[in-house]
């Protein structure tokens, strides 16, 4: 560089000082989270993205807002009309030993946090724990949860968080056949299919009519907004019991994989200490489902969380005689020892080891 263009450069930087401006510096990136009184509070490159709530003055923990990539305002609702109970992304249970787990009063049944703990704070992810009771004032709690969730911004237009609960009962649980259960979230009126938005299966129905009662691995809801797009899709975990579940799903907003309207028998038991664990991601995005690649993120998290193959489950192939006469092998060579047989007879009535 020449002694003229270098002196030129300082000249430029000392006027840049002069007016208070400075060399544009990175902005923070990754996802942070922070406890604040009674609320996780989770941020994206310094901007608010959620918060889980966890006093117990409510019903249950729940995330709320839940804000989109793009306009910054919440994709669901704490409360709106109608049932105003719904609050934004949350998990709950009605029927459960007598008990509500999802609306009604308090001392109907009420699922507390014991404090959420921050695994992870900030970086490429965050990751909290919390250990909550399920429990009616005064009584011994029936169920405690284990839950760990994980939120992740992969991309400008894109947020997820990855829910994974465990149940352990802690005593026996009885759970009748209801609407009212398990992992759901409520779009802001703006969004629903009442205002003009969409609400799509991975089958491509949409709609109450084309979602209700229909077994599908995600749905998603989207729509516009002071002229943004923007949506939430929930996708069910392959590992999950019942998977994929039957969608409970409205047009006023409200949407929710519910295993628990449909059961077999229209109960669910789980003894005493026999855990069940169920795992979900939401996707928060701009755009519709279309545009977000809804299905491809499936494929994604479907292939990443598919359930292991036992050896047990692999194709048999075929079983021979062995060369010696003495026994059985697979095509490979492989001895094959069987377990039990249909015992058969020839003609004369000798049975199948007496003449094989």
């Amino acid at each position: 560089m020449s002694v003229q263009k270098m002196g030129i450069g300082i000249l430029v930087l000392s006027l840049l000082s002069s007016f208070g401006c400075k060399a544009a510096q990175p902005s923070s990136a990754g996802v942070q989270a922070k406890v604040e009184g009674n609320q996780v509070v989770v941020t994206v490159n310094d901007k608010l993205f959620t918060c889980y709530k966890f006093d117990h003055s409510q019903k249950y923990p729940y995330f709320w807002p839940v804000n989109g990539p793009a306009s910054g305002q919440t994709v669901t609702t704490e409360t709106s009309e109608p049932y105003p109970h719904h609050h934004s992304l949350f998990f709950g249970c009605d029927r459960v030993n007598g008990g509500n787990y999802w609306q009604d009063t308090n001392e109907r049944g009420q699922i507390l946090s014991e404090g959420p703990k921050i695994v992870e704070s900030s970086g490429d992810k965050v990751v909290l724990e919390d250990e909550c009771l399920w429990r009616q004032p005064g009584k011994d709690p029936i169920i405690r949860d284990r839950r760990r969730i994980t939120i992740t911004a992969p991309g400008e237009g894109l947020r997820l968080i990855d829910f994974q609960i465990t149940l352990e009962p802690l005593t026996d649980i009885r759970i009748l056949n209801t609407n009212h259960s398990l992992f759901a979230a409520r779009v802001v009126p703006e969004l629903s299919v009442t205002s003009g938005g969409t609400l799509i299966n991975a089958e491509g129905k949409t709609g109450e009519k084309g979602t209700f009662n229909v077994a599908s691995p995600w749905c998603d809801y989207s729509g516009a907004r002071d002229g943004v797009t923007e949506g939430i899709a929930i996708l069910q975990n392959p590992a999950n019991r019942w998977y994929p579940s039957k969608w409970f799903t409205r047009d006023y907003g409200f949407f929710s994989p519910t295993p628990m309207n449909w059961l077999e028998g229209g109960q669910l038991n789980l003894p005493k200490g026999e855990k069940l664990s169920l795992s979900y991601r939401v996707v928060v995005h701009t755009g519709n489902s279309k545009q977000a690649d809804i299905s491809g993120l499936f494929d994604a998290y479907k292939q990443a969380n598919a359930p292991e193959k036992s050896s047990a489950s692999a194709p048999l192939g075929r079983i021979r005689v062995s060369d010696d006469g003495r026994g059985f092998v697979t095509d490979a060579g492989i001895r094959f020892t069987p377990w039990g047989f249909n015992y058969d007879h020839d003609e004369t009535g000798r049975l199948l080891e007496d003449y094989w």
